[in-house]
């Protein structure tokens, strides 16, 4: 049988700027008919807080900590809250809205998308599975404001294992293409995390601190041999093309592309207008 063909992408380290800026600019470009869908890898350089479109950075970050650590900072194009991008593989899918078979609400795109996500882990030899509400009280629940705090909980599909929470994403709907992108954690830092956000109390933070054990975990924690990142992305890779019944071709940028990307990290992505605009 002959599967349709995706390009794949694995970028290795980029900028907090310059990964945002690639995954915007993959949309447009898919939006525009002048590449097929994508499966994106990347991790980052330095180590980064990323996050979402509509958090408030002077509430909720707390920046010196974030310049202290030397870490990177940037907004993301897509919701959800903030994330330590550290010890992980981070992965992007972009694909028409109107590709055949997807599902045209938001939860249903995100479950089919994330399956390959479900297979990475399985070829991984973990037990992973979709985190799905089964009350009308959890699924009101998921309505409630959350933290500020990436990995919290559970949402509706999630990927979880042992009722913990391995991988977090979002998504965004662009000039009719879809967004997704995610962290799959291999390790997990937690006071580092815990150090960038800021807390109403003390007791607020220690409370935080208590839950994240229980409701994050990463791959190496479940594993009595460590995973290396080419590890992982063999297992994803060929989690999506199994899930997505898809073909993944290896696919580098073009010097334009590569071009078109840098302008918009440096107009966008690099610039404090818009990562700390209010």
């Amino acid at each position: 049988m002959k599967y349709p063909k995706w390009i794949f992408i694995n970028s290795g380290a980029g900028s907090p700027a310059f990964n945002m800026a690639l995954d915007e600019a993959l949309l447009a470009w898919h939006s525009e008919g002048l590449i097929p869908p994508v499966i994106r890898f990347y991790s980052w350089q330095p180590a980064a807080l990323s996050i979402g479109y509509f958090q408030n950075v002077e509430k909720e970050i707390d920046m010196e900590a974030v310049d202290r650590l030397g870490l990177g900072f940037v907004r993301r194009p897509t919701g959800g809250r903030g994330v330590l991008h550290e010890h992980e593989l981070t992965y992007s899918i972009i694909v028409s809205e109107d590709y055949p078979e997807m599902p045209e609400t938001v939860t249903e795109a995100y479950r089919v998308l994330s399956e390959g996500l479900l297979e990475g882990f399985k070829n991984l030899g973990l037990d992973a599975y979709f985190s799905v509400p089964d009350t009308e009280e959890k699924r009101a629940d998921l309505k409630k404001p959350k933290s500020a705090v990436c990995f919290d909980a559970p949402s509706w599909y999630e990927m979880v294992v042992e009722g913990k929470k391995v991988a977090g994403s979002a998504q965004t709907r662009q000039k009719g293409v879809i967004l997704q992108h995610g962290a799959i954690l291999i390790d997990l830092d937690a006071e580092k995390l815990l150090s960038v956000f800021k807390f109403s109390s003390e007791a607020a933070k220690e409370r935080m601190r208590s839950k994240i054990p229980e409701k994050a975990v990463s791959i190496n924690s479940l594993r009595e041999k460590p995973v290396t990142p080419d590890e992982c992305i063999r297992a994803f890779k060929a989690g999506f093309e199994q899930a997505l019944s898809i073909s993944l071709e290896s696919y580098n940028l073009t010097v334009q592309q590569l071009a078109d990307v840098k302008a918009l990290e440096k107009i966008k992505y690099g610039n404090s207008e818009w990562n700390f605009r209010a």
